[in-house]
């Protein structure tokens, strides 16, 4: 047994894809790393208020995103792998479409800067990251690589980015500079990852001057990309509208309180992410065998994504007012009370992304897609009740509520997705544990 597992191991797509993962891993854990650390003395040093108009800005701009990439990253990966041939089209009619979304949402961000109350400052921070997605576009060339299994291209830059990024930060902290220049900073990091990313694809021996657009293709990758898109814009407005309301009802420092603290909660959800990736395989080629098995590895999946949210959940809400003092200081001490309750959405977000891969192994995305969307308008019609009564507490809230009815209760609305809400509901109250307890003594 062990002499067939080292047999797989060494085998060279193994390690291929192995080594391909480890870049994206440790990409995602140094950028945790840097966000509990220069991030946290970012949001201490501009204070809630200043923070909280920054927080503002990134959330509202969140909103629009969608149309930015329009849900074409995915769709480009599997049509560079079927057919690389046609590289250069695929590139160049997704940058395109993605250009022309960035000038969609630049469109929209101008009218609502024209019409809102918000102050010079939060408008002019609100069109600096609205022009960002015209940069992002050059993104496409991220799909190029994940197609080709070379992760690295888009860690290497992504990584010294973060490192310079970091730098400039520190540096405008010790010598007092204003909030713009942080802004500048988020901007220096996208454009930097991009034109890094340029480097490396010309290095490999290709150009984006070949790059060409076809209406044929816009239309063909649009069609396939149509669900993507509305399920894209469903978790912008799902993720980003609760610190937007917060703003309107309340004020910039409140929004500053409020996101101090999630930016803590939601570290952690990349954890699901790659976790979900690496076995969800092995599930899958458990239902080619057989249904029974298939349906047990599912089970044990949603069972380990509740194990890992409480082990989040626990030691975050023994620490949290200790925590939030050293980290943030007395000056968000409110976000100590935001982060108890926010902290066990992560329960149901873990529960979600396991479930979501399983929507795609079925290919019932539309009822993921139904899904998210009842959790994004109860997200809504919650923050329009609970923030005006309870403040930033009634969005924390909210949003427990709401990621609790997308991914645990809209399943059992419908029929045939009917099967997980079960499953989820033994793995929150460990009934298959006790069963298997029970199986054990009885034997």
């Amino acid at each position: 047994m062990i002499q067939k597992i080292k047999s797989v191991v060494l085998q060279g797509g193994f390690l291929r894809y192995l080594k391909n993962t480890s870049w994206l891993m440790g990409e995602k854990v140094a950028r945790m790393l840097v966000a509990l650390t220069v991030g946290v003395w970012v949001a201490r040093y501009l204070g809630p208020n200043q923070f909280g108009i920054l927080s503002y800005a990134q959330s509202f701009v969140g909103l629009f995103t969608a149309f930015s990439t329009l849900g074409l990253n995915d769709i480009i990966i599997r049509e560079l792998i079927k057919n690389k041939q046609d590289k250069n089209s695929i590139l160049g009619t997704s940058f395109w479409l993605q250009i022309m979304g960035s000038c969609f949402i630049m469109l929209c961000l101008l009218i609502a800067v024209f019409i809102n109350k918000n102050d010079e400052l939060t408008n002019k921070i609100i069109l600096i990251l609205g022009g960002v997605t015209f940069i992002n576009s050059f993104g496409v060339i991220s799909s190029y690589f994940y197609s080709n299994v070379t992760s690295k291209n888009i860690v290497i830059p992504s990584f010294i980015g973060l490192l310079l990024s970091a730098a400039f930060k520190i540096f405008f902290i010790l010598n007092n500079y204003s909030l713009i220049y942080f802004v500048y900073v988020l901007v220096f990091d996208v454009f930097f990852l991009m034109m890094g990313q340029v480097y490396l694809y010309y290095q490999q021996g290709n150009t984006i001057v070949t790059w060409s657009f076809s209406w044929d293709k816009a239309k063909n990758l649009l069609l396939d990309a149509w669900p993507l898109i509305l399920s894209a814009i469903v978790i912008s407005i799902y993720m980003k509208i609760d610190q937007v309301m917060i703003k309107e009802f309340l004020n910039a420092e409140a929004v500053g309180q409020y996101s101090a603290a999630v930016r803590l909660s939601e570290a952690w959800y990349f954890i699901p992410m790659i976790i979900c990736s690496s076995l969800f395989p092995a599930i899958l080629n458990a239902k080619k065998v057989n249904e029974q098995l298939y349906l047990s590895r599912l089970q044990n999946l949603f069972n380990l994504m509740v194990v890992l949210g409480l082990v989040v959940v626990v030691p975050v809400l023994l620490l949290s007012d200790w925590g939030i003092a050293l980290l943030y200081g007395k000056a968000y001490e409110l976000s100590a009370a935001v982060l108890k309750i926010h902290i066990w959405a992560g329960v149901f977000v873990f529960l979600g992304v396991a479930n979501q891969k399983w929507f795609i192994s079925e290919n019932l995305q539309k009822y993921n897609i139904l899904c998210l969307a009842l959790g994004m308008l109860t997200n809504v019609l919650l923050n329009v009740v609970f923030i005006p009564k309870y403040g930033v507490l009634g969005a924390a809230y909210a949003t427990l509520l709401a990621q609790a009815i997308a991914s645990l209760v809209a399943p059992v609305l419908f029929k045939k997705t009917r099967v997980t809400f079960y499953m989820m509901v033994k793995a929150l109250f460990f009934l298959s544990l006790y069963k298997g307890k029970k199986q054990f003594n009885n034997n």
